[in-house]
């Protein structure tokens, strides 16, 4: 059975690296493990892994968010934190600093695994720049039409203003992939936006009343708690 890939795997807790070794071999990854920060960034140079499990949470003089921080200087692949650590605004410094995506301990092994299968295809298509030409984007019974303006669910035309069909286009090109509000927000309202969400939290309520079926528990855009929000992926789009 061929490999689908090599995961770096940077945590010391013995136990943990056990548990992702497993999950990531019987699933066809190769896995490698690096114990701290310093031999991380060692690894991931010398090894060009196609994606990294980060752990916040490293022994030594670097930790996980130092590891991010010279990881993005030149290491363009997904990097998705797998940590204990749930505060609100360590889970936003991370994503804002470039992570891929933040997944907390304890965490389920088909979540993991989705998660990076999310991150690596997504990573593809921008290296590729296949997601560039893209003109629309489908998911269960909605569809949007980027070239055409154009949303519907179920087959029927739904009508968003020019605000609310930019948020769901960002979150569309970036399916499977947590976008902050801070994220959002700078780039639908630019050098306008404030720190406070409430703008966003209000267009998005309105967004769901018109294309979600039970607006109370989304299927398409779904809420990371404190964090952001998500596109749903469509597994079988490329």
């Amino acid at each position: 059975m061929p490999t689908l890939g090599k995961i770096l795997i940077v945590e010391d807790e013995e136990a943990i690296v056990h548990v992702l070794v497993s999950i990531l071999s019987a699933n066809g990854y190769t896995a490698l493990v690096a114990k701290n920060g310093s031999e991380a960034l060692l690894m991931a140079s010398s090894h060009i892994p196609d994606a990294i499990l980060l752990d916040l949470g490293l022994p030594g003089d670097l930790d996980g968010v130092d590891v991010l921080k010279k990881l993005r200087q030149w290491y363009g692949k997904p990097v998705l934190i797998v940590s204990a650590r749930d505060q609100e605004t360590e889970k936003v410094e991370a994503l804002d600093l470039g992570a891929d995506d933040y997944i907390t301990k304890p965490f389920g092994s088909s979540e993991l695994i989705a998660r990076i299968r999310a991150a690596l295809r997504n990573s593809v298509k921008k290296m590729s720049g296949d997601d560039l030409p893209a003109t629309s984007y489908s998911v269960g019974d909605f569809t949007i039409d980027f070239d055409k303006h154009t949303v519907t669910v179920d087959g029927e035309s739904v009508h968003l203003t020019q605000i609310e069909f930019k948020i769901v286009e960002l979150l569309a090109r970036q399916p499977g992939k947590v976008l902050t509000y801070g994220y959002i927000q700078s780039h639908i309202w630019g050098p306008f936006f404030t720190e406070d969400n409430k703008i966003l939290r209000v267009n998005m309520a309105h967004i769901r009343r018109k294309i979600e079926k039970n607006p109370a528990e989304p299927q398409y855009i779904l809420t990371e708690m404190g964090l952001g929000y998500r596109m749903a992926e469509n597994p079988d789009q490329d």
